[in-house]
């Protein structure tokens, strides 16, 4: 079996994360809930900024995959950047203090008002996905009377080799502008009086566990500066989007720091080692810092199926269901000496496709408590209300101290926002 993540250790029979037993936060919070390291975020940052150390270079976390405030906050405080998808985000980015210069907006459906609000804060850059989005920034940004900084995200039609709900650099997926069409949409994008271009991006999915996929795209992406400034059109720096996979089931991505080793070498190779980099990780920072925790309610033997049903769910945990992910789970406290029978882990959630583990061996009894790993990206972030049910609490800790970095949900607090008829 893989080892345990980074600062999960069993320890006088039980898991704790850093100093803290899972079981008293379980205890004293309740469950689902969801727990953080912030020793393990920050060592998964060290790795990236140890890869880039002596360049210049800018990591905007990509807040997608973790948004909660506490977290943000965290990785700010360490110097990052943000890279965002939406008003909302930047919302969230602005509260937990980051300064506006280093922030990114990306995502192919930026709005006017999204775009105003942005250009209104000072934002760093924002990345365009299409020549209708560039003119439709250029009309806001000169009804403002700013230039906006831009950079093109450009579509190198680079295989991830990773599950197609998250692969985004081929032709067929809906991000970016198209390889073939960069060069035009550059000179587009310079010849508007509202715009500035600033750089290059490229980002070709998520939860990439080979290095090839990015030496690949680099290369294409260093084509097209050659290019583009052989057509009179400066680039500043160039982004490389994130995607760095983690380990959920035996995988085996490469470190951060040895990913970057090859690409500078590369990038230095070709002449272009002087430019300014830019990367948005998202799960490599955050998905193995977190774990969530939740009660076994029932145990259901059948004929063709066991059921161990726990009291997390899909509106808590939605990879399994979107993507067919797989997260490890373990007994908080092992059952030492107990025949572990085989189940499928599911939840309360009126859905069949309500489950968070298939064909696990588990000896578990009602009232024990499971620890769902590698829970830290793309959960509470795509958490939801379905079945009216509040989204977790989440704790951070450090050390040996725990803080609530979010309360749990109420359903008064779902019924707020809504009025019944007179």
């Amino acid at each position: 079996m893989s080892p345990l993540p980074a600062f999960l250790t069993l320890r006088n029979g039980e898991l704790h994360f850093e100093g803290v037993p899972l079981s008293r936060l379980a205890h004293e919070h309740g469950t689902p809930l969801f727990v953080y390291s912030k020793a393990a975020m920050l060592e998964a940052l060290a790795a990236y900024q140890r890869g880039l150390s002596g360049r210049k270079h800018l990591i905007c976390y990509a807040m997608k995959a973790n948004s909660s405030l506490a977290i943000l906050q965290t990785l700010v405080r360490e110097g990052c950047g943000l890279d965002i998808v939406s008003g909302g985000e930047l919302e969230r980015a602005l509260a937990a203090g980051v300064d506006p210069a280093k922030v990114i907006f990306s995502g192919v459906g930026k709005t006017r008002a999204e775009m105003r609000r942005a250009l209104e804060v000072g934002i760093g850059c924002f990345n365009v996905e299409s020549i209708a989005e560039l003119d439709v920034l250029d009309e806001v940004a000169r009804g403002m009377g700013l230039r906006a900084p831009v950079s093109l995200r450009v579509n190198p039609n680079v295989d991830a080799k990773t599950h197609p709900y998250i692969s985004t650099g081929l032709k067929g997926n809906k991000f970016g502008i198209a390889h073939e069409s960069a060069v035009a949409t550059y000179r587009h994008a310079a010849s508007c009086a509202g715009l500035r271009v600033v750089g290059i991006d490229c980002h070709i999915g998520s939860q990439i566990t080979q290095v090839d996929p990015y030496l690949d795209a680099m290369d294409r992406v260093l084509d097209l500066v050659e290019a583009v400034e052989a057509a009179g059109v400066h680039i500043g720096h160039i982004d490389f989007g994130g995607g760095l996979g983690i380990d959920y089931n035996g995988d085996e991505p490469p470190a951060a720091d040895a990913l970057w080793a090859q690409l500078l070498a590369k990038l230095d190779a070709r002449g272009f080692g002087d430019r300014a980099i830019y990367i948005e990780p998202g799960r490599s920072l955050v998905g193995n810092a977190g774990v969530c925790l939740t009660e076994v309610l029932y145990l259901k033997p059948g004929e063709q199926k066991n059921f161990l049903i726990v009291d997390a769910a899909m509106n808590d945990l939605p990879r399994p269901a979107m993507y067919q992910a797989y997260h490890r789970i373990e007994p908080v406290k092992p059952r030492d000496g107990e025949a572990s029978i085989m189940w499928d882990v599911v939840g309360p959630v009126c859905e069949s496709g309500d489950w968070l583990g298939h064909e696990r061996s588990l000896a578990v009894q009602p009232g024990d408590l499971l620890a769902v790993l590698s829970a830290g990206a793309y959960c509470m972030s795509m958490a939801s209300n379905y079945n009216t049910r509040g989204r977790a609490a989440e704790v951070l800790v450090d050390g040996d101290r725990a803080t609530v970095i979010r309360h749990r949900e109420t359903a008064a607090d779902q019924l707020r926002l809504e009025t019944l008829l007179s």
